[in-house]
Protein backbone atom coordinates (compact mmCIF):
# COMPACT_ATOMS: atom_id res chain seq x y z
CA UNK A 1 0.00 0.00 0.00
CA UNK A 2 0.81 3.67 -1.02
CA UNK A 3 0.89 5.72 2.24
CA UNK A 4 0.37 8.90 0.03
CA UNK A 5 -3.25 7.28 -1.37
CA UNK A 6 -4.96 7.06 1.82
CA UNK A 7 -3.93 8.31 5.04
CA UNK A 8 -2.93 5.83 7.81
CA UNK A 9 -4.20 6.13 11.62
CA UNK A 10 -1.27 5.68 13.63
CA UNK A 11 -2.90 2.05 15.09
CA UNK A 12 -3.13 0.87 11.43
CA UNK A 13 0.55 0.51 12.09
CA UNK A 14 0.26 -1.50 14.27
CA UNK A 15 -2.16 -3.93 13.01
CA UNK A 16 -1.48 -7.96 14.05
CA UNK A 17 -0.91 -10.12 10.71
CA UNK A 18 -4.01 -10.85 8.79
CA UNK A 19 -5.95 -8.24 11.02
CA UNK A 20 -8.28 -5.92 9.35
CA UNK A 21 -9.43 -2.51 9.80
CA UNK A 22 -11.87 -0.37 7.78
CA UNK A 23 -12.38 3.38 7.64
CA UNK A 24 -14.12 6.18 5.85
CA UNK A 25 -12.11 7.58 2.57
CA UNK A 26 -11.77 11.23 3.81
CA UNK A 27 -13.84 12.78 0.63
CA UNK A 28 -17.00 10.63 1.73
CA UNK A 29 -16.34 12.48 4.84
CA UNK A 30 -16.74 15.69 3.45
CA UNK A 31 -20.26 14.66 1.35
CA UNK A 32 -23.12 16.77 2.09
CA UNK A 33 -25.55 14.16 1.99
CA UNK A 34 -23.23 12.27 4.67
CA UNK A 35 -23.03 15.18 6.75
CA UNK A 36 -26.80 15.51 7.25
CA UNK A 37 -26.68 11.91 7.98
CA UNK A 38 -24.64 12.23 10.82
CA UNK A 39 -26.25 15.46 12.29
CA UNK A 40 -29.54 13.84 11.67
CA UNK A 41 -28.71 10.82 13.58
CA UNK A 42 -27.01 13.06 16.38
CA UNK A 43 -29.55 15.53 16.68
CA UNK A 44 -32.55 12.46 17.06
CA UNK A 45 -30.29 10.61 19.27
CA UNK A 46 -29.67 13.91 21.63
CA UNK A 47 -33.56 14.99 21.87
CA UNK A 48 -34.09 11.52 22.76
CA UNK A 49 -32.07 11.23 25.86
CA UNK A 50 -32.52 14.77 26.58
CA UNK A 51 -33.82 14.28 30.12
CA UNK A 52 -30.75 12.09 30.67
CA UNK A 53 -28.53 14.87 30.48
CA UNK A 54 -26.90 13.02 27.70
CA UNK A 55 -25.10 15.35 25.22
CA UNK A 56 -23.50 13.35 22.57
CA UNK A 57 -20.97 15.45 19.99
CA UNK A 58 -19.21 12.94 17.98
CA UNK A 59 -20.85 8.99 17.14
CA UNK A 60 -18.15 7.16 17.39
CA UNK A 61 -16.13 8.60 20.32
CA UNK A 62 -19.71 8.51 22.69
CA UNK A 63 -20.97 5.24 21.19
CA UNK A 64 -18.59 2.69 20.88
CA UNK A 65 -18.71 1.73 24.92
CA UNK A 66 -22.15 0.82 24.74
CA UNK A 67 -23.29 3.45 27.33
CA UNK A 68 -25.10 6.16 25.41
CA UNK A 69 -26.45 2.87 23.18
CA UNK A 70 -28.07 1.32 26.35
CA UNK A 71 -29.95 4.19 27.26
CA UNK A 72 -30.78 5.28 23.59
CA UNK A 73 -32.61 1.37 23.76
CA UNK A 74 -34.02 1.65 26.77
CA UNK A 75 -35.33 5.31 26.17
CA UNK A 76 -36.37 3.63 22.69
CA UNK A 77 -37.93 0.58 23.63
CA UNK A 78 -39.22 1.02 26.72
CA UNK A 79 -37.63 -1.39 28.75
CA UNK A 80 -34.94 -1.85 31.24
CA UNK A 81 -31.43 -3.68 30.75
CA UNK A 82 -29.44 -5.82 33.03
CA UNK A 83 -26.52 -4.48 32.97
CA UNK A 84 -23.49 -2.25 34.76
CA UNK A 85 -24.00 1.14 35.09
CA UNK A 86 -20.14 2.15 34.23
CA UNK A 87 -18.00 0.29 32.88
CA UNK A 88 -14.61 1.31 32.59
CA UNK A 89 -12.75 -1.73 31.52
CA UNK A 90 -12.47 -3.17 27.33
CA UNK A 91 -13.76 -6.35 29.03
CA UNK A 92 -17.09 -4.61 30.92
CA UNK A 93 -17.58 -2.15 27.71
CA UNK A 94 -17.63 -4.96 25.27
CA UNK A 95 -19.77 -7.16 27.71
CA UNK A 96 -22.25 -4.59 28.04
CA UNK A 97 -22.25 -3.83 24.11
CA UNK A 98 -23.67 -7.53 24.07
CA UNK A 99 -26.29 -7.44 26.07
CA UNK A 100 -27.20 -3.78 24.57
CA UNK A 101 -27.00 -5.42 20.61
CA UNK A 102 -28.37 -8.34 21.40
CA UNK A 103 -31.34 -6.87 23.13
CA UNK A 104 -31.14 -4.92 19.32
CA UNK A 105 -31.15 -8.19 17.55
CA UNK A 106 -34.14 -9.13 19.52
CA UNK A 107 -35.92 -6.30 17.63
CA UNK A 108 -34.63 -6.46 14.53
CA UNK A 109 -34.03 -9.97 13.57
CA UNK A 110 -38.27 -10.71 13.40
CA UNK A 111 -38.19 -7.93 10.82
CA UNK A 112 -35.52 -9.18 8.68
CA UNK A 113 -33.10 -6.24 8.63
CA UNK A 114 -29.40 -7.06 8.20
CA UNK A 115 -27.32 -7.06 11.19
CA UNK A 116 -24.21 -5.53 9.74
CA UNK A 117 -22.10 -4.43 12.58
CA UNK A 118 -21.01 -6.18 15.30
CA UNK A 119 -19.51 -5.73 19.40
CA UNK A 120 -16.20 -5.40 17.66
CA UNK A 121 -16.72 -2.98 15.07
CA UNK A 122 -19.21 -0.95 17.38
CA UNK A 123 -16.09 -1.05 19.91
CA UNK A 124 -13.79 -0.48 17.69
CA UNK A 125 -15.12 2.69 16.73
CA UNK A 126 -16.07 1.86 13.04
CA UNK A 127 -18.20 4.47 12.14
CA UNK A 128 -19.64 2.65 9.18
CA UNK A 129 -20.92 -0.02 11.29
CA UNK A 130 -22.28 2.62 14.10
CA UNK A 131 -23.98 4.42 11.12
CA UNK A 132 -26.02 0.69 9.99
CA UNK A 133 -27.02 0.37 13.56
CA UNK A 134 -28.05 3.68 14.04
CA UNK A 135 -30.45 4.16 10.98
CA UNK A 136 -31.63 0.62 11.61
CA UNK A 137 -32.86 1.57 14.75
CA UNK A 138 -34.13 4.96 13.59
CA UNK A 139 -36.24 3.05 11.09
CA UNK A 140 -37.50 0.45 13.85
CA UNK A 141 -38.46 2.77 15.92
CA UNK A 142 -40.30 5.09 13.52
CA UNK A 143 -38.02 8.26 14.19
CA UNK A 144 -39.79 11.62 13.95
CA UNK A 145 -36.55 12.38 11.21
CA UNK A 146 -36.27 12.32 7.85
CA UNK A 147 -33.20 10.82 7.04
CA UNK A 148 -31.15 11.69 3.47
CA UNK A 149 -31.69 9.01 0.82
CA UNK A 150 -29.42 7.01 -0.93
CA UNK A 151 -26.17 7.72 1.48
CA UNK A 152 -23.13 6.06 0.26
CA UNK A 153 -19.62 6.19 1.14
CA UNK A 154 -16.17 4.81 0.00
CA UNK A 155 -14.30 2.85 2.80
CA UNK A 156 -10.73 2.13 3.05
CA UNK A 157 -9.83 -1.36 4.01
CA UNK A 158 -6.96 -2.19 5.79
CA UNK A 159 -5.33 -5.49 5.90
CA UNK A 160 -1.85 -6.23 6.96
CA UNK A 161 -0.27 -9.70 5.26
CA UNK A 162 3.06 -10.87 5.54
CA UNK A 163 4.27 -7.94 7.13
CA UNK A 164 2.80 -5.21 4.66
CA UNK A 165 0.18 -3.17 4.82
CA UNK A 166 -2.30 -3.83 1.80
CA UNK A 167 -5.33 -0.96 1.07
CA UNK A 168 -8.54 -1.73 -0.99
CA UNK A 169 -11.61 0.83 -1.63
CA UNK A 170 -15.41 -0.75 -1.32
CA UNK A 171 -18.83 1.31 -1.56
CA UNK A 172 -21.01 0.83 1.56
CA UNK A 173 -24.72 1.73 1.29
CA UNK A 174 -25.73 3.46 4.01
CA UNK A 175 -29.19 4.49 3.26
CA UNK A 176 -31.73 3.14 0.29
CA UNK A 177 -35.13 5.45 0.33
CA UNK A 178 -36.98 5.81 3.18
CA UNK A 179 -39.73 2.93 1.64
CA UNK A 180 -37.64 0.64 1.35
CA UNK A 181 -35.69 0.75 4.59
CA UNK A 182 -39.23 0.87 6.46
CA UNK A 183 -39.68 -2.40 4.85
CA UNK A 184 -43.34 -1.18 3.48
CA UNK A 185 -43.04 -3.49 0.12
CA UNK A 186 -46.70 -4.20 -0.31
CA UNK A 187 -47.92 -2.92 -3.32
CA UNK A 188 -51.20 -0.88 -2.80
CA UNK A 189 -53.82 1.57 -5.07
CA UNK A 190 -51.42 4.32 -3.65
CA UNK A 191 -48.19 2.47 -5.17
CA UNK A 192 -50.19 2.54 -8.49
CA UNK A 193 -51.23 6.10 -8.24
CA UNK A 194 -47.14 6.85 -7.43
CA UNK A 195 -46.26 4.57 -10.31
CA UNK A 196 -48.61 6.67 -12.97
CA UNK A 197 -48.82 10.12 -11.75
CA UNK A 198 -45.81 11.38 -8.99
CA UNK A 199 -45.67 14.29 -10.12
CA UNK A 200 -49.40 15.74 -9.75
CA UNK A 201 -49.47 14.66 -6.21
CA UNK A 202 -47.19 17.83 -4.56
CA UNK A 203 -50.99 19.36 -3.97
CA UNK A 204 -50.56 16.97 -0.78
CA UNK A 205 -47.48 18.87 0.44
CA UNK A 206 -50.64 22.00 1.41
CA UNK A 207 -51.37 19.24 4.66
CA UNK A 208 -48.10 18.91 5.88
CA UNK A 209 -48.62 21.75 8.24
CA UNK A 210 -51.55 20.20 9.66
CA UNK A 211 -53.65 23.53 9.52
CA UNK A 212 -55.83 22.28 6.58
CA UNK A 213 -56.21 18.88 8.12
CA UNK A 214 -57.39 20.82 11.50
CA UNK A 215 -59.84 23.45 9.39
CA UNK A 216 -61.29 20.59 6.80
CA UNK A 217 -62.01 18.69 10.21
CA UNK A 218 -64.01 21.91 11.47
CA UNK A 219 -65.98 22.00 7.82
CA UNK A 220 -66.67 18.38 7.76
CA UNK A 221 -68.19 18.16 10.88
CA UNK A 222 -70.15 21.27 11.06
CA UNK A 223 -68.07 23.17 13.75
CA UNK A 224 -65.53 26.28 14.71
CA UNK A 225 -62.11 25.12 15.68
CA UNK A 226 -60.95 27.46 18.40
CA UNK A 227 -57.25 28.81 17.20
CA UNK A 228 -56.16 28.74 20.05
CA UNK A 229 -55.79 25.06 19.94
CA UNK A 230 -53.46 24.41 17.40
CA UNK A 231 -50.98 27.24 14.98
CA UNK A 232 -52.54 28.86 12.43
CA UNK A 233 -49.00 29.58 10.93
CA UNK A 234 -46.44 26.98 12.37
CA UNK A 235 -43.33 27.40 11.82
CA UNK A 236 -41.22 24.57 13.86
CA UNK A 237 -41.04 20.94 13.08
CA UNK A 238 -42.75 20.38 16.78
CA UNK A 239 -46.06 22.78 15.89
CA UNK A 240 -47.06 20.81 12.63
CA UNK A 241 -46.50 17.58 14.16
CA UNK A 242 -48.74 19.39 17.03
CA UNK A 243 -51.10 20.79 14.51
CA UNK A 244 -51.44 17.21 12.52
CA UNK A 245 -51.68 15.28 16.12
CA UNK A 246 -55.00 18.06 16.78
CA UNK A 247 -56.29 17.13 13.29
CA UNK A 248 -55.73 12.94 14.16
CA UNK A 249 -57.52 13.80 17.55
CA UNK A 250 -60.53 15.32 15.61
CA UNK A 251 -60.68 12.64 13.16
CA UNK A 252 -60.93 9.85 15.81
CA UNK A 253 -63.64 12.04 17.82
CA UNK A 254 -65.62 12.08 14.44
CA UNK A 255 -65.81 8.04 14.52
CA UNK A 256 -63.00 7.56 11.75
CA UNK A 257 -60.40 4.68 12.74
CA UNK A 258 -56.88 5.91 13.62
CA UNK A 259 -54.91 6.95 10.67
CA UNK A 260 -51.93 4.17 10.09
CA UNK A 261 -49.82 7.46 9.41
CA UNK A 262 -47.54 8.78 12.09
CA UNK A 263 -47.86 12.67 12.44
CA UNK A 264 -44.46 12.88 11.72
CA UNK A 265 -44.91 10.93 8.63
CA UNK A 266 -47.40 13.65 7.33
CA UNK A 267 -44.99 16.71 8.20
CA UNK A 268 -42.06 14.73 6.86
CA UNK A 269 -44.48 14.89 3.73
CA UNK A 270 -44.70 11.33 3.15
CA UNK A 271 -46.77 11.70 0.26
CA UNK A 272 -48.31 8.24 0.69
CA UNK A 273 -49.28 8.70 4.51
CA UNK A 274 -51.29 12.00 3.76
CA UNK A 275 -52.76 10.29 0.70
CA UNK A 276 -54.10 7.38 3.59
CA UNK A 277 -54.92 10.05 5.53
CA UNK A 278 -57.08 12.29 3.28
CA UNK A 279 -58.24 8.92 1.87
CA UNK A 280 -60.00 7.99 4.73
CA UNK A 281 -61.65 11.25 5.24
CA UNK A 282 -62.83 11.18 1.60
CA UNK A 283 -64.91 7.73 2.54
CA UNK A 284 -66.37 8.56 5.69
CA UNK A 285 -67.42 12.11 3.91
CA UNK A 286 -68.19 11.74 0.52
CA UNK A 287 -72.29 11.87 0.77
CA UNK A 288 -72.06 15.09 3.19
CA UNK A 289 -73.87 17.51 1.84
Amino acid sequence: MSPALVDVHPEDTQLEENEERTMIDPTSKEDPKFKELVKVLLDWINDVLVEERIIVKQLEEDLYDGQVLQKLLEKLAGCKLNVAEVTQSEIGQKQKLQTVLEAVHDLLRPRGWALRWSVDSIHGKNLVAILHLLVSLAMHFRAPIRLPEHVTVQVVVVRKREGLLHSSHISEELTTTTEMMMGRFERDAFDTLFDHAPDKLSVVKKFADGVYLVLLMGLLEDYFVPLHHFYLTPESFDQKVHNVSFAFELMLDGGLKKPKARPEDVVNLDLKSTLRVLYNLFTKYKNVE
